[in-house]
């Protein structure tokens, strides 16, 4: 079994988004996978009350403000987010690092904000083309991780990890799988020494980065990768459904 996330980030209006949950069918082949979408927030609550989609897609949230409530104007609470259908919230994806300056340690606060409302964390983790140029790749990733794992309370409680390597997001590079391995591999194993062997064999660690149906077997083979966080390919069912059925 492997997660399989679309990200739908600013596209799909709730008119849109019901028409793709009218298209996109679960067949067999799907069926043993864990399937998420994450819609924009204004379209969150037509995606769970869609009578089209299947209830065993998963909805979450893409970002949430590390408050429950108070005056920061055109942000969403991980309380609306559940009071809306989410069950999941991405948290610290590389464009809110990278566009709108989110820090490691705002990142830590929204995670235990999600959790607070059973939201379960989906952590993203990436380095930068220069920081990949200069042998930072593990330094970069395990100081995202090891910050984020401040707000985990206890190692039964669940969340997952996403590895995007930034270079790779939304530019049709994607990282081979030895690159995703190796920092899987990384990020895991920090996880063995952070909350024990077992339960870090158990959290999924998902790959993101230009994710398509062409790259997706060959990704989701690699060593580590639990799954994949998909972007521009999650907005069509057909190209959305062929990366599901590659999971098996």
């Amino acid at each position: 079994m492997a997660v399989i996330a679309g990200n739908w980030k600013m596209h799909m209006a709730p008119e849109e988004a019901r028409t793709f949950f009218g298209a996109f069918e679960i067949d067999e082949m799907m069926a043993n996978n864990e399937i998420l979408i994450f819609p924009p927030a204004i379209s969150l609550l037509a995606a769970y009350k869609c009578e089209d989609r299947d209830p065993r897609v998963q909805l979450g949230i893409q970002n949430v403000h590390w408050e429950d409530q108070g005056a920061f104007t055109g942000e969403i609470s991980a309380v609306m987010a559940a009071s809306v259908g989410a069950s999941y919230a991405l948290v610290g994806h590389s464009e809110r690092r990278q566009l709108f300056g989110e820090t490691d340690e705002q990142v830590a606060l929204k995670v235990a904000a999600a959790l607070r409302q059973d939201l379960i964390p989906v952590i993203c983790v990436g380095e930068t083309l220069e920081e990949r140029e200069a042998g930072r790749v593990n330094e970069v990733i395990l100081s995202q991780l090891d910050l984020a794992l401040t707000s985990i309370p206890d190692p039964d409680t669940r969340f997952l990890i996403a590895y995007e390597p930034v270079w790779a997001i939304g530019t049709g590079k994607t990282a081979t799988p030895m690159d995703a391995a190796g920092a899987h591999g990384t990020l895991r194993n920090r996880l063995e020494e952070a909350i024990g062997a077992t339960t870090a064999a158990q959290t999924e660690i998902l790959y993101g980065g230009s994710v398509q149906p062409s790259n997706a077997t060959e990704i989701l083979a690699a060593q580590d990768v639990d799954g994949v966080l998909i972007g521009g390919a999650s907005l069509n069912p057909q190209s959305f459904g062929e990366i599901t059925r590659a999971a098996g």
